[in-house]
Formats: structure tokens, sequence, C-alpha cells
């Protein structure tokens, strides 16, 4: 997953960087400096952010040639 992803996923589904961190089990800053690229954050807090997305209903889509991208799962 890449920051922009994330970004998408949450205006998918409508979901604050708040109630993603909640969610995710990280701090706010956390989702904060990873949506918008400040630092290099941890593999486990991306994996977390990542895992709370998808159990919200976002499905990620691989870079394949078209761009990564978020959709919602059926």
């Amino acid at each position: 997953m890449i920051p922009s992803q994330a970004r998408a996923a949450r205006a998918l589904i409508g979901m604050t960087q708040g109630t993603l961190a909640e969610a995710a089990g990280v701090s706010l800053s956390t989702v904060v400096d990873f949506e918008r690229e400040r630092r290099a954050v941890a593999t486990p807090s991306v994996s977390a952010i990542r895992a709370a997305l998808e159990a919200a209903g976002v499905e990620f889509i691989p870079e394949n040639g078209g761009g990564a991208g978020v959709r919602l799962r059926k």
C-alpha cells in the first residue's frame, strides 16, 4: 500500500484519519505522517493501517500497468 492508496481508501469509505488510527491501533501522527509522506513509517504500522482499511471494506488493487488503486469489496 502506498500513501495515496490510503488517502483514497479513507475517502472511499468516509473514514477520518483519527478513526483509522484508532481502528489500526496506531497513533494519529503515524497515519498523518504516512499519508503525507513526512517520514518512513514502520512496516508493522503500515500493515495495521492496511488491515483496518480492508476490514472496513476496501480492496487494494496492485500496480498492474494501469496504476495502483482501491475499490470497495463486493
